[in-house]
């Protein structure tokens, strides 16, 4: 069968038409990008909960607020950096708002301990907040107000002004699903084993549970 150029047009242009429409679609379900960092104590598990929230496209443990640059595990462990253990969260904010981000951040972490989170203790593993403009300034205060209103306590996360951020070792992402072997004090294990024995003997969850009951994020 000869099909001609002049009959092959028309189904050209339908074809065109078409992809044209799926891609504009493609876009309208697309909200803006949104980063914003926070520290809720052990990066690994505020990764670990952020990444399975629909909306979140990305979520980098890291090191932020200090004053050393390309600070290594050891160095901000050793809390002489001045920076935080924190990860930095990428969400579609047409499909998840940034106010149900810092709802989840408070409720999946202790707000009112001042001295770290759980069996971490120190500056580096204290809460915070780090805002890169006004609407999450705005945003995070009005989180934490509801936070310590819920509780019915006082809050004493820090809500700071965004600083560089540095990401951490490659050993140090996506550590709750890894499959790499790491010595820890029960031996060597895989890190998604590691990680899980680690939660669980630090008291994250089942703290985070006492303190918000029925309203705890994450926790299981």
């Amino acid at each position: 069968m000869t099909v001609s150029l002049q009959n092959l047009k028309p189904l050209f242009l339908g074809i065109l038409i078409v992809t044209a429409v799926t891609l504009q679609c493609g876009r309208a379900d697309a909200g803006p990008r949104e980063k914003i960092t926070l520290a809720g104590g052990c990066f690994w598990c505020v990764e670990a909960n952020f990444e399975s929230v629909p909306g979140v496209l990305n979520a980098v443990s890291g090191f932020t607020g200090g004053t050393v640059k390309n600070p290594t595990y050891k160095q901000v462990k050793a809390g002489k950096t001045g920076h935080y253990e924190a990860v930095q969260i990428t969400f579609d904010a047409g499909k998840i708002s940034r106010d149900k981000i810092l709802e989840l951040f408070f409720r999946s972490s202790d707000p009112t301990d001042a001295g770290g989170q759980f069996c971490d203790r120190g500056k580096p593993w204290s809460t915070a907040i780090f805002v890169s403009n006004k609407a999450q300034k705005a945003a995070a205060e009005k989180a934490k107000a509801q936070a310590s209103k819920e509780l019915g306590r006082r809050v004493v996360t820090k809500i700071l002004s965004a600083k560089k951020f540095f990401p951490a070792e490659e050993l140090h992402q996506n550590y709750y699903r890894g499959t790499k072997r790491v010595i820890t004090r029960y031996g060597v294990k895989k890190q998604a084993a590691a990680y899980q024995r680690y939660r669980k003997a630090c008291g994250r969850d089942a703290k985070v549970k006492r303190l918000w009951g029925k309203k705890a994020a994450f926790a299981g």
